[in-house]
């Protein structure tokens, strides 16, 4: 591609333009938020190189979300340059979600691209005692995000345990907090678990084994609440900054290369989307510090703040599952979360850096 570069021009749009739906695409509606945070400025650099090509490569790497919500603006900054033969800006179908695909034919040399955005990010907080959703989302979009996926049935076991647990609860802000509290009462954060997960809920439910990672968990509490008929979905994407709360919330330094988080929110038609993380509850547990239960005074608060508030101190990058990506030729993948690539007829384990190097960092910009 003779290193060239690319330039969105899509701007920061106002909040009403954000909030209207694009062809084809599942719009976020602003959600009521009573955060007095100011806004910050980051900047997400991801650099690729894929060791050992075997023909025609093909990457994917994920962008920021397009649509601008309350916490999140996309600043129209995203720029890239590479050794390719060719490179564009996708979006994927029914999702607000850009993924730029670079590709290499089997002569050129040894791949390598480097991507540039922009985002800037304030605190969620959602002010239980002012409901307000001047932005409410359309029937189709709610329906959307009730139905199943691959990995997120809605029907038989998942179904009957949704069912269990919000019994005797009126309502979908009662159902979704005792959904809540039960992933984080039944669950736990497992080490083992490779990258993120990979939001399998059915075999988490018939195995018993509740261990897992964000993916794993936060699908969990998206799966019981679609089952229980409240619009629920995950949201994908990348700590960028050390928190200032929580210790093992954050990252510790510039280098996000393994800073990969999922999140959830669910939809009440007085608040608009209200965001939720039980998995980031389970880590509060395991790795703020030792010795730490559900009864430790650090780990209730955290309880406390993650239903209803994010720090943004992350980056959300994509809503999209099941996901076949454009011009791949291999079928689809999970979600979109990590640079993703194929080199000859083979997908590359973008967990595996032995074929498939990169890096991710960021840094905030002082406005």
């Amino acid at each position: 591609m003779d290193r060239r570069s690319f330039l969105k021009s899509i701007g920061m749009l106002p909040a009403a333009a954000a909030a209207t739906a694009l062809p084809g695409v599942v719009h976020t509606a602003l959600a009521a938020n009573d955060s007095t945070a100011a806004w910050r400025t980051f900047e997400i650099t991801t650099r690729v190189e894929i060791l050992n090509p075997e023909g025609k490569t093909r990457v994917w790497l994920p962008m920021p979300l397009v649509a601008n919500t309350d916490y999140q603006h996309n600043l129209g900054y995203d720029k890239w340059n590479g050794n390719g033969s060719s490179a564009h800006v996708d979006q994927l179908p029914h999702y607000s979600t850009d993924v730029l695909y670079a590709g290499w034919s089997a002569d050129d040399p040894k791949p390598q691209l480097e991507l540039v955005s922009r985002a800037a990010t304030r605190d969620r907080v959602i002010d239980f005692n002012r409901p307000s959703n001047p932005h409410p989302e359309s029937e189709a979009t709610l329906e959307f995000y009730r139905r199943p996926t691959a990995h997120i049935p809605t029907d038989g076991l998942v179904k009957s345990t949704a069912d269990r647990i919000v019994r005797g609860y009126n309502g979908d802000m009662d159902k979704a907090r005792a959904i809540y509290e039960w992933i984080v009462e039944n669950t736990f954060r497992d080490p083992k678990v490779r990258g993120c997960g990979t939001g399998n809920i059915l075999f988490m439910l018939k195995s018993g084994n509740l261990g897992g990672k964000c993916a794993d968990l936060n699908a969990l509490f998206v799966g019981l609440a679609r089952a229980a008929g409240i619009p629920a979905r995950d949201v994908y994407g990348v700590r960028v900054a050390p928190s200032k709360t929580f210790h093992c919330l954050g990252t510790h330094g510039p280098d996000c290369t393994k800073a990969q988080h999922c999140r959830a929110e669910f939809y009440h038609a007085d608040y608009g989307w209200i965001p939720v993380d039980p998995a980031d509850v389970r880590k509060v547990v395991l790795e703020e510090k030792p010795g730490l239960n559900l009864q430790s005074r650090i780990v209730q608060r955290a309880r406390a703040r993650l239903f209803g508030g994010w720090e943004m101190n992350w980056l959300a990058l994509s809503y999209a599952q099941d996901v076949t990506l454009p011009g791949a030729t291999q079928g689809p993948i999970n979600f979109v979360m990590y640079p993703q690539c194929e080199t000859g007829s083979t997908r590359v384990d973008s967990l595996a850096p032995k074929h498939f190097r990169y890096t991710i960092t960021s840094r905030e910009i002082k406005t």
